[in-house]
Parts: C-alpha cells; sequence; structure tokens
C-alpha cells in the first residue's frame, strides 16, 4: 500500500474513533483507541516514536515523539485542544523532515467538525 491509501484507511479510522467517543476526551485516550482500530485493519502502528535530531553527524536524543506511525510511511500527529494553531502544522512538517517520512496528518478530536480537523501534511523532501 502507498501512502494515499493507507491515509484513506486512516480517515475512516479517525471517524471511526471520533464517532465512538465525540469530543474532549485527552490526546492519548484517542490515540489508543484509533491505534486499535488500524490495528484491526491490519495496518503496522508504532506509539510514541522518538524522534532524533541529527547535528554535526550526532544523533541527538531531545524527547520528540511521533504519536503514531503507520506502516512506517504516514505519520498521525494528534491533538485534543480548543483550536490548532499554526505551530501545531509547523510540527508535523518538522517530524516528517526530520523522519524522512512524506506524508503526515493532524487530527484535532476536540471539535464538532472532524471532517474539518483533518489535515494532510507533505514532506517537500
Amino acid at each position: 500500500m502507498d501512502e494515499n491509501e493507507i491515509s484513506y484507511i486512516i480517515r475512516g479510522a479517525i471517524f471511526t474513533t471520533y464517532n465512538a467517543l465525540g469530543p474532549g476526551l485527552l490526546e492519548s485516550a484517542y490515540e489508543v483507541v484509533l491505534c486499535h482500530i488500524l490495528l484491526e485493519k491490519g495496518l503496522t502502528v508504532k506509539r510514541q516514536v522518538p524522534v532524533p535530531i541529527i547535528f554535526n553527524g550526532m544523533k541527538l536524543k531531545v524527547g520528540y515523539r511521533i504519536d503514531l506511525l503507520v506502516n512506517n510511511l504516514v505519520i498521525i500527529e494528534l491533538k485534543s485542544i480548543e483550536m490548532l494553531a499554526a505551530v501545531h502544522h509547523k510540527q508535523v512538517l518538522t517530524y516528517l523532515k526530520l523522519s524522512g517520512i512524506k506524508l503526515g496528518l493532524l487530527v484535532n478530536f476536540n471539535t464538532v467538525n472532524i471532517a474539518e480537523s483533518i489535515h494532510r501534511k507533505v514532506n517537500g523532501l
């Protein structure tokens, strides 16, 4: 499967998660449920994947973590906040750049319309 096929399955799983839980919970609740649904659909999912920074040829551990990494091809960054800020979009783009991954999804579950709260980000590589 390529990134587009995986992201289609992810979007469906996001809708299922949102319809089951609704808005207003902690990110961790959405993370565990979304992970479970994606695993049921046969995808490989890693949670809280460390993102090191390579500086002057050295790998530095700084505590950044990708919420979900699906099939080693798609990053999912989960939020459950009042409103996304520009920094949240930049965060996903930076994770894409640091990891070399092409596609990321930024999702805010604290919303009345989940369809408008899924943001697709592409790494220009």
